[in-house]
């Protein structure tokens, strides 16, 4: 298949159809979005199939979905154009004078006390390079940085995505707590006790998020039910809202709480969260190389990882959890972590 793509002649407004259509999965809107007419569209769609010898997409009653080859051809264009923007992107930072551009991918619990503080060492000594942040769940993540749209991520390293072609590196563990905004009754509290915030309005992950089941058996261990008065999300914007508008109250990891504590948004309440989340570290693709914009954000982010725990060893990959009778993996000290 590969052999015949590099023998076909396509071109790189060919494989920028191919991705726009599997995003919009619809001929006429995709014609919209590359200013072209339908005809046209459908003209060079024929023009790419013959040239690769698959049919590539067919109609159906949900749209324009792409075959089993079609799959195929799109996820290699994506690839293509993934690195030709990169190397767009970087024989335009050394004609500038610049060392380039680093595209990292990272999940919230990474923002604050990791990426920002490691960004600025960067900016210090490299001040006209460019970093590109991507924002989302581990699973978006995961697919970007196969695709070669991401040099590296910076979030948890879940034993679950853990792979052959894929390099782990542990930097921290940190504990999660409870928090509401500076404005609930509760920030002015000396002491709060777990059945009095089951009773109170919250901000939980969605059903399929990892931390989801930690937060219900924090419950169910304590004799309580989960909350009634919920609202699942995984949107950080939404939840600081949330727990202002609705005074609710939420889990996240400490040093994103105690940023926006600093700054007089979110009070960190007096009760131990019970159970421990997978550690922060980088996430890349193995054997990969690096941009010399990569390489000095890396560099800096290793630091800053290491001010958060000095002598953490390197990230031993699925790790097996011993369990005593009658104790859950999911409830561990956060302080032994």
């Amino acid at each position: 298949m590969i052999a015949r793509l590099l023998r076909s002649n396509l071109k790189l407004r060919h494989l920028q159809l191919l991705v726009t259509l599997d995003q919009i999965r619809h001929l006429g809107r995709t014609a919209e979005v590359l200013s072209l007419s339908s005809p046209a569209v459908s003209k060079s769609l024929a023009e790419i199939e013959r040239m690769i010898g698959f049919t590539l997409f067919v109609r159906s009653t949900r749209g324009t979905e792409p075959t089993s080859h079609g799959t195929v051809v799109v996820e290699f264009a994506r690839r293509v154009l993934a690195d030709y923007a990169r190397a767009q992107s970087d024989l335009d930072a050394v004609s500038a004078g610049s060392i380039g551009r680093a595209h990292v991918g990272a999940m919230v619990a990474t923002i604050p006390a990791l990426l920002v503080p490691a960004i600025e060492a960067m900016k210090r000594k490299a001040p006209r390079s460019t970093v590109l942040i991507e924002e989302d769940d581990l699973k978006g993540l995961f697919r970007r940085l196969r695709l070669g749209e991401l040099d590296f991520l910076v979030g948890r390293l879940d034993p679950a995505y853990a792979a052959s072609d894929i390099a782990m590196e542990e930097l921290y563990s940190e504990p999660s707590c409870c928090v509401v905004h500076a404005s609930h009754a509760f920030a002015h509290r000396g002491d709060v006790a777990l059945p009095e915030l089951a009773d109170a309005n919250w901000v939980i992950p969605q059903p399929w998020a990892t931390m989801r089941p930690r937060v219900e058996l924090m419950f169910r261990v304590a004799g309580l039910a989960l909350p009634i008065d919920v609202i699942e999300t995984a949107s950080f914007l939404a939840m600081l809202t949330t727990l202002r508008v609705r005074k609710a109250v939420a889990i996240m990891p400490r040093s994103v709480a105690s940023a926006f504590e600093d700054e007089g948004l979110l009070k960190i309440l007096p009760l131990e969260v019970p159970f421990v989340m997978a550690p922060i570290g980088i996430i890349s693709l193995e054997g990969q190389e690096f941009s010399p914009a990569a390489t000095l954000l890396l560099q800096h982010v290793r630091e800053v990882g290491r001010g958060h725990a000095p002598g953490r060893p390197p990230y031993p990959g699925n790790r097996r959890i011993s369990v005593e009778p009658g104790s859950s993996p999911l409830l561990e000290s956060a302080g032994s972590s």
